[in-house]
């Protein structure tokens, strides 16, 4: 898939991964949009993470490069 077909499945809530170009590490992307704290949820500027738990790291802020952005290698990772 494309980053254009993928991103709106990221909108949706979706985790998305690219199968080459990365090292192996990166598990996922996923679009968020709101937080919770306290009990409640409070939207938020949309933003990315990445998660990156192979490394120990968790999850990292996430933007594309334009080698993200023009490859055709995307996948959906199940939930």
């Amino acid at each position: 898939m494309t980053f254009e077909e993928i991103l709106p499945l990221l909108k949706a809530g979706k985790k998305a991964v690219r199968t080459q170009g990365w090292g192996g590490a990166e598990n996922y992307v996923k679009l968020y949009d709101s937080i919770e704290t306290a009990g409640q949820r409070l939207d938020v500027t949309p933003y990315f993470l990445i998660n990156v738990d192979g490394e120990g790291e968790g999850f990292s802020m996430w933007a594309p490069t334009p080698c993200d952005v023009l490859a055709d290698d995307w996948e959906l990772v199940d939930d």
